[in-house]
């Protein structure tokens, strides 16, 4: 033990935040991993991967990297800056109570948050019990037969909705009738989905204005933007018999006290769940969701979580029909729709469990009969109130007092609705307290208290539902906090997220998802800011908007950025649009042509297709670059009507192509413009901008390069960025400029998870940003280096290089040991992790990109799972193992397979804890190989009968 007089100060420095909270290896593992690839420094491998042509030129600066307290303190003092008021606007947006529980233990759980997309469903099973129950609570509500789970927002589901309708529609017209009580944003987003397509939009009142011979489809809102609640069956059947389709947007809590949809003999019904139990957010993320009759299933856009059964019989989960059908059927893909809300939907469906059907009933008579009480409060100062009838929204009529009557609400902290120039909205929710009603009345002038009114009913006694719902018993267990705590954790512990393990899918960058930066997203100066309100009660989110899109402008070379875009998908369209703009802008409308590449991602071409573009495909070199003479031929013979090109780069294959400027400069001086996909910007950040190399637009994955976690499929947002050329034709909005072309139903998307992608780059700063990228590659090529010899890298540069991902080819073993790359996939489960993206872009293959993220130590346990599974392969090949009953084949295992007698040609040890599995911590599936096949023909999208659930508490 030392004396005070012995202690001597070190030289320890202090932790380096920006480097090492998002950068897994250490610089002394990053020495180690650079003699294995072969280099003495990291930046000689950076020069020999990045071609010098396409290097910026100067560093990102924009400060010093903020350590967690200085960022969180800068996300405070910007947060206070939003002045949280009660917010009546409604418009499709309402305040709801996140029951803590599920705040806590799926908001903010990064078992939840931290998913990936279920495409290997055995250990998905978790998130897509919760989606099923989420679709057995929409298709029970809605009255309809099979809903998905789930889609972007209410306009954007309606939009797709229309699009569906145009497919299925026997109708010959090409015309589109949209209820004028549709709330605007929704009117909106589907004049700009049509127009590029030759659609015409019809706005009317139905019941005076629609044809149904004059329109393939039409829909209708329920209750109306305005509160009206019509049934509209007479115009349903109407519509049946010319062959047009009926589309429903419905109020999801409505529909507990309402007639459904269904029932009224609509084909779609389309919405947001929003209110059950997902916070406003100043616009998003939620889920909104699509049902339809069971005839129009297989033409239903979004994902579909349907039940299966697995090698033993057991019943499992999986996604059905639709899974990745952009890269199967590219530009006739039904729609480009990527990204699910999954993490939101998942939210909502549990918000179903914990209230059940009665906790939900309970609630709508309460909102409603607040609204009725207003609406007595009102007359009573005799004022017109309409409608008659209505759930929670009435319009009242004050003539040249708007103005005054806003602002004195203001000044009682309530917003309200602007209709016109005489008419105000009031929409009321399961947050409004009596003392909210009593400080309306009192901006109107009255000074009432709540009990001077009696409860009362106003709801069509017409309309009023008698059927059932949400009787499965998933819907009665027993609500104590206690029960849904485990229930969710039994979930999340059938998943495998990145709390558990490395998930190295390319192209999709699952990265460390850090802590501080999720904290400010539950925060109600972010949560609980309507979209709709005025700009000087959002001015703490606009500061945040400009200063993370000048640091984006810093970041991709580009001049401005909109954030409206709430998926990666949905920006691809929103940059197509703009392009197509621009062209129109300059008499150049006949520009329609669209080259892509074969190897692009599929939701490319679908976007594509969608704006009304004709896609011509380019065609790759055996190498995996784009083959230039045929993109030069292309280029020439299409120049006249040259609209663009879309490229991914670094390429879809994982390299940094030489040829990149060429091809910008092809397309430029042909006429056209240059979309540049940012899904692999996790490989240029810092090293490389797209807005220098030549290209005119792009799109940000915020969900993945800017550590906006994925979710299990979504939330994502998709910002895009322009050169100044493009800058005035982004998409519009509605609700803040009175432009068209709005892209999301929210003039900034999801914008309350910007704050995870804003408070990332200010703890990075521009060196961490940069040496994230580096060793982003750094992390790949060791991979290749470690992987090489037991399996071949297909594509790799001149200097034998990777970008940030690499594709290792398991065909061979097909050939030798019958070993697909399926199993390939299901063993790595064994293993303990997710596989990497399975037969894209070749198929049969695996790309792997591990990301920055991962420390030597995991990506080594990677590659010894690897390199054990080559062995296993190995022993298929040299006749050690059987050929059709060996660990492969017959993973993944489960706990199950342990009970009994043991009757395989291998050890229970190889089978449970091949190498790479942790002893102590093991993963272990839930359920065997799910069967596809089976799982499809025998479709079962909603709850099947359970046995194993508590009898019902209530």
């Amino acid at each position: 033990m030392t004396t005070p007089t012995e202690f001597q100060f070190t030289d320890y420095q202090p932790y380096d935040f920006a480097n090492r909270r998002h950068i897994g290896p250490s610089p002394s593992e990053m020495a180690d991993m650079l003699k294995v690839i072969g280099y003495s420094s990291l930046d000689a491998m950076i020069d020999d991967t990045v071609p010098s042509s396409i290097r910026q030129k100067e560093p990102l600066a924009f400060g010093p990297a903020m350590t967690e307290r200085e960022a969180l303190d800068r996300l405070r003092e910007t947060a206070n800056k939003n002045k949280l008021l009660v917010s009546l606007i409604g418009q499709g947006y309402y305040g709801t109570i996140t029951p803590p529980v599920i705040q806590r233990t799926i908001l903010e759980n990064p078992a939840w948050y931290t998913a990936y997309t279920p495409y290997q469903p055995e250990i998905s099973q978790g998130r897509l019990e919760a989606l099923i129950n989420y679709q057995t609570m929409v298709c029970d509500l809605t009255g309809l037969d099979v809903a998905n789970s789930s889609l972007l927002d209410e306009a954007t589901a309606a939009a797709e909705a229309m699009a569906m309708a145009e497919r299925v529609s026997k109708s010959k017209a090409t015309a589109f009738f949209v209820d004028a009580d549709c709330h605007p944003q929704t009117i909106s987003l589907i004049q700009t989905r049509a127009e590029p397509l030759g659609w015409t939009v019809i706005v009317g009142n139905p019941f005076t204005d629609l044809d149904p011979v004059d329109v393939f489809g039409a829909i209708f809102q329920y209750p109306g933007t305005y509160g009206h609640v019509r049934d509209f069956t007479g115009l349903i059947s109407r519509l049946h018999q010319t062959g047009a389709i009926a589309i429903m947007a419905a109020d999801i809590l409505s529909l507990t006290l309402l007639k459904p949809p269904g029932e009224m003999g609509a084909d779609i019904a389309v919405g947001s769940t929003q209110r059950f139990g997902v916070p406003v957010g100043y616009g998003g993320p939620h889920a909104a969701y699509m049902a339809v009759k069971d005839m129009h299933k297989r033409s239903m856009p979004g994902r579909l979580v349907g039940v299966s059964v697995d090698a033993r019989g057991n019943r499992a989960y999986r996604l059905s029909l639709q899974t990745r059908e952009q890269h199967i059927r590219r530009e006739k893909a039904t729609s480009n729709i990527c990204t699910a809300q999954v993490l939101l939907a998942v939210m909502a469906s549990m918000y179903a469990v914990f209230h059940g059907p009665r906790g939900l009933q309970a609630i709508a008579q309460q909102v409603h009969q607040k609204a009725v009480l207003l609406a007595k409060g009102l007359e009573k100062l005799g004022y017109k109130v309409e409608p008659e009838t209505f759930f929670d929204t009435i319009t009242v009529d004050v003539g040249h007092m708007q103005g005054v009557i806003l602002r004195s609400a203001v000044a009682e902290g309530v917003n309200l609705r602007k209709i016109g120039e005489t008419r105000i909205g009031i929409s009321l929710d399961e947050r409004t307290r009596p003392a909210t009603l009593e400080a309306v009345w009192r901006a109107f002038g009255g000074n009432f208290n709540i009990g001077d009114f009696d409860l009362d009913y106003r709801l069509p006694k017409d309309l009023l539902r008698t059927s059932e719902y949400l009787s499965h018993p998933i819907f009665h267990m027993n609500r104590a906090e206690s029960e849904m705590t485990r229930y969710i954790r039994r979930l999340s512990d059938r998943d495998l997220a990145l709390d558990r393990a490395m998930i190295p899918l390319g192209s999709c960058t699952m990265k460390l998802n850090a802590t501080a930066e999720m904290l400010p997203i539950t925060w109600p100066e972010f949560s609980d800011i309507h979209p709709f309100v005025p700009a000087d009660q959002a001015l703490g989110y606009r500061e945040m908007i400009e200063d993370l899109t000048q640091k984006l402008c810093d970041i991709t070379g580009y001049d401005a950025f909109s954030m409206q875009p709430n998926s990666g998908a949905q920006g691809e369209y929103a940059g197509l649009l703009t392009i197509r703009a621009y062209h129109l802008a300059r008499g150049e409308g006949h520009r329609d042509v669209c080259l892509i590449p074969t190897s692009a991602h599929g939701t490319n071409p679908a976007s594509a297709q969608m704006v009304g573009m004709k896609v011509v495909p380019v065609k790759a070199k055996e190498n995996g670059d784009v083959d230039m003479d045929d993109f030069r031929a292309k280029a020439e013979q299409h120049a006249a009507n040259l609209s663009c090109c879309m490229i991914t780069y670094p390429s879809t294959h994982g390299v940094f192509e030489e040829t990149v400027k060429e091809i910008c400069d092809l397309v430029h001086q042909h006429g056209g413009q240059v979309y540049l996909d940012g899904a692999n910007m996790n490989a240029m950040v810092g090293l490389a901008r797209p807005g220098d190399i030549g290209s005119d637009v792009s799109h940000l994955n915020l969900h993945k390069t800017f550590c906006i976690p994925h979710g299990g499929g979504g939330p994502g947002m998709g910002p895009i960025g322009v050169k100044a050329h493009l800058a005035p034709y982004l998409p519009g909005h509605v609700s803040t400029d009175g432009r068209s072309g709005a892209v999301s139903a929210a003039a900034f998307g999801s914008a309350s998870i910007l704050p995870i992608s804003w408070s990332y780059v200010l703890m990075m700063g521009g060196a961490g940003l940069t040496q994230a990228t580096k060793v982003a590659i750094l992390n790949a090529n060791y991979i290749a280096a470690r992987l090489k010899g037991a399996y071949e890298v297909l594509y790799k540069s001149k200097s034998g290089r990777v970008a940030h991902e690499c594709i290792i080819d398991t065909r061979p073993l097909a050939d030798s040991a019958g070993v697909t790359v399926d199993d390939v996939a299901k063993r790595l489960i064994d293993c303990g992790f997710h596989a990497p993206t399975m037969s894209w872009p070749v198929p049969g293959t695996l790309m792997i990109e591990p990301t920055e993220s991962e420390t030597k130590a995991e990506l080594d346990r990677f590659c010894e799972a690897m390199l054990a599974i080559r062995e296993e392969a190995r022993a298929i090949e040299d006749g050690r193992s059987d050929r059709t009953n060996n660990p492969l084949k017959n993973a993944p295992h489960t706990v199950e397979d342990l009970v009994g007698e043991w009757d395989r040609p291998y050890s229970r040890e190889q089978a449970c804890y091949p190498p790479g599995a942790f002893r102590v911590d093991k993963y272990w599936s839930p359920v065997n190989r799910v069967d596809n096949v089976y799982g499809d023909r025998n479709l079962i999208c909603t709850c099947p009968p359970v046995e194993t659930y508590a009898e019902a508490a209530e």
